[in-house]
């Protein structure tokens, strides 16, 4: 079932931001993908599927899909959360940063935050 709500008043604006968030991620991981993969597979590819994560999300915002969007959320928590504390806890296995390293010091902690309040405004919002 869908429910066009999520993405009206207050979700547009959420919605914004997962859509730069994907266009953001989007590009730097193609980047680094097509011209450096060999330095950093894993923080690359990770950088690549935080990308898919906040594109599911900007799709599932602007449908209307609560429940795919929760999914979706709580897969971006996760990897904001195991991503992050992986970097802290072995800075060597990250050469390079993701989206989610250091729990998203690279986008000023807006990664970290993000789930958050998404997940706020679909509860909030049933």
């Amino acid at each position: 079932m869908t429910s066009p709500s999520i993405g009206t008043g207050p979700g547009r604006a959420l919605l914004a931001v997962y859509g730069l968030f994907a266009l953001a991620a989007g590009a730097r991981a193609t980047v680094q993908i097509l011209t450096r993969f060999g330095e950093a597979p894993l923080a690359y590819s990770l950088s690549a599927f935080a990308a898919l994560v906040y594109i599911l999300l900007t799709v599932a915002l602007a449908r209307g899909a609560r429940r795919l969007a929760l999914v979706a959320l709580f897969v971006e928590l996760a990897g904001v959360l195991v991503i992050g504390t992986a970097s802290v806890l072995d800075p060597a296995a990250f050469p390079e940063a993701t989206v989610w390293s250091v729990y998203g010091r690279g986008y000023l902690f807006i990664p970290l935050v993000l789930p958050f309040v998404g997940l706020y405004w679909l509860l909030r919002r049933r």
